[in-house]
C-alpha cells in the first residue's frame, strides 16, 4: 500500500494473491486491508481474471459481497469499506516469477508513483 500523502495515481497499492480462487483469497485480503478500509463491505473483481464464486463470503463475522464484472481492468480488484473508503489494487497474477512480482508491487506502493496498472506491469514504474 502506498503510505499517507502518497501521490494519487491509478492504484493505492498491489496484491499478489497465491491462486485466482476469490473465496480463498478474498477473505484474507479483506482481512489485511482493513486498517486502511474499516470493515469491508464488498470486492470488486474481473470475471474473467477469477473463479467462479459466490456472491458473498464471510470475513471476521461479516459478510462481504463479492461483484464481478467484465468491465473493469483485469488486473486490479477495489475493495471497499465502511464509509465507502475504497482502495484500488493491481493484482500480480498468481504464477507471475518472483523478480516480476516484487517489481510490480514495489512500483505501485511507490510514494511518487501515478503510473497506470499496464505501464507497472509493463515495467515502466513512474509514467
Amino acid at each position: 500500500m502506498k503510505s499517507v500523502g502518497a501521490a494519487r495515481g491509478y492504484v493505492d497499492g498491489a496484491w499478489w494473491p497465491r491462486s485466482t480462487e476469490p473465496t480463498t483469497e478474498f477473505p484474507e485480503l479483506c482481512s489485511a486491508l482493513a486498517p486502511w478500509v474499516g470493515a469491508v463491505s464488498r470486492v470488486s473483481y474481473h470475471l474473467g481474471t477469477w473463479s467462479v464464486a459466490a456472491r458473498r463470503v464471510a470475513v471476521d463475522g461479516r459478510v462481504v459481497r463479492l461483484e464481478g464484472f467484465t468491465t473493469m481492468d483485469p488486473h486490479t480488484v477495489v475493495v471497499i469499506g465502511s464509509d465507502s473508503r475504497r482502495v484500488s489494487l493491481l493484482v500480480v497474477p498468481p504464477d507471475a516469477p518472483g523478480d516480476t512480482g516484487r517489481a510490480q508491487l514495489r512500483s505501485a506502493a511507490a510514494f511518487d508513483s501515478i503510473a497506470s496498472v499496464e505501464a507497472i506491469r509493463q515495467g515502466n514504474q513512474r509514467e
